[in-house]
């Protein structure tokens, strides 16, 4: 994993407040010029006070909940807030937030649970009753541990053979959830929230093409098939103007509109799959396909992001990963201006309220779009 001057400069102080005033870290801002050229100082000190949030929320077991007192879809929230730690180069055995990720590890591992399956061969990763759409958690958490498992010392150690084995079993979990729109589609397919749904949506299909792509990045093994037909399914998908429709269901029925939320992720499922614009490296028709994508986006989402309304943390989320896999001018037209309202819109504590789903969760994806640039995390690389 790369490592940048920031990370060898910056030094932490403890502070002692009382129980009911919040703790934050005095962080060294190194220059301006040994950080990446979006990251400002300001930018440093947000994303400081937001991960020192999310540290201090950390529940006793390790999990975190949608919000600071919620305990709502504990297996999302814990891989999220875990990812975002990650992001600022800690792993569960070194980094400032070592500590926590190493906690919130021993959590997910704990939380897996055999699938329905008389040989045990298929694991999803989920906290059980907590979890209303078990395939959500299973893509966050698959993605989580593929990011811990690449940065384990020892994979022969009781804790990488664990680590392994739950990834293969919760690959094949996602292969066997795969729908399958049959022979005259390609066999093109994606997920629903649940393992026997039988069905398609897309903000499933993005977590497990996401998971299944970090899971390939160390070395698990997945079949080139499935990853073909996710994509066969994507193309079935995209609109007239070039935006992609919330599931192959609405395809001819007369409400297929492109979903703006839904198309942002869809760019970085191509880019996770292998399938570029002509400015990334792609060639012929499926290059045109995401050139027509993106420009959908492009006049659709903007670098804008509105607090508290609709999916729009989702959506940058997303869109922020496109535009820094694009990189040079539309990164530098996409960054900024997201950056700036990020940091004007933290609230006083550290958070962000993101989606109306909680804290934990904008808070995460906040801190994970401001670290881009720093490129910690391979699976948002190209």
């Amino acid at each position: 994993m790369k490592r940048t001057a920031y990370h060898l400069l910056t030094w932490v102080l403890i502070a002692s407040f009382a129980a009911s005033v919040p703790v934050y870290r005095s962080v060294a801002v190194p220059p301006s010029k040994l950080l990446p050229k979006t990251i400002t100082r300001e930018t440093v000190r947000t994303i400081d006070r937001g991960l020192v949030w999310l540290e201090r929320c950390q529940r006793q077991n390790g999990s975190w909940g949608s919000g600071s007192r919620s305990y709502g879809y504990p297996m999302v929230m814990t891989s999220l807030a875990s990812l975002a730690l990650m992001a600022n180069g800690s792993t569960p055995e070194s980094g400032t937030y070592s500590r926590s990720v190493a906690r919130a590890l021993n959590w997910v591992l704990s939380s897996v649970e055999t699938f329905n399956d008389k040989n045990a061969k298929k694991f999803v990763i989920t906290s059980g009753g907590s979890e209303s759409r078990s395939m959500y958690s299973h893509g966050f958490g698959m993605l989580f541990l593929a990011q811990c498992y690449g940065v384990e010392g020892d994979k022969n150690s009781e804790r990488g053979k664990r680590l392994k084995k739950i990834l293969d079993r919760g690959v094949a979990l996602t292969v066997a959830a795969q729908s399958d729109l049959g022979k005259a589609r390609k066999h093109a397919g994606g997920w629903t929230y649940s393992p026997n749904g039988r069905s398609d949506e897309g903000s499933v299909t993005v977590t497990q093409l996401q998971a299944l792509r970090a899971c390939r990045d160390v070395g698990i093994k997945v079949p080139k098939s499935t990853i073909a037909r996710t994509v066969a399914y994507l193309k079935l998908c995209q609109q007239a103007d070039g935006g992609i429709c919330y599931s192959s269901s609405s395809i001819g029925r007369g409400y297929s509109s492109s979903q703006p939320a839904v198309s942002a992720a869809a760019i970085a499922c191509f880019y996770a799959a292998g399938v570029y614009d002509r400015k990334t490296g792609g060639k012929g028709p499926e290059a045109e396909m995401v050139e027509r994508l993106v420009a959908y986006c492009k006049s659709k989402i903007g670098s804008s992001i509105r607090v508290g309304y609709g999916h729009s943390f989702y959506t940058s989320f997303y869109m922020a990963q496109g535009m820094y896999q694009r990189g040079a001018k539309d990164w530098a037209e996409y960054f900024p201006s997201l950056r700036d309202q990020l940091i004007a819109s933290q609230s006083a504590d550290g958070n962000w309220q993101g989606d109306s789903v909680g804290t934990v969760y904008g808070t995460a994806l906040a801190c994970m779009i401001l670290q881009l640039p720093y490129g910690y995390l391979p699976v948002f690389e190209r």
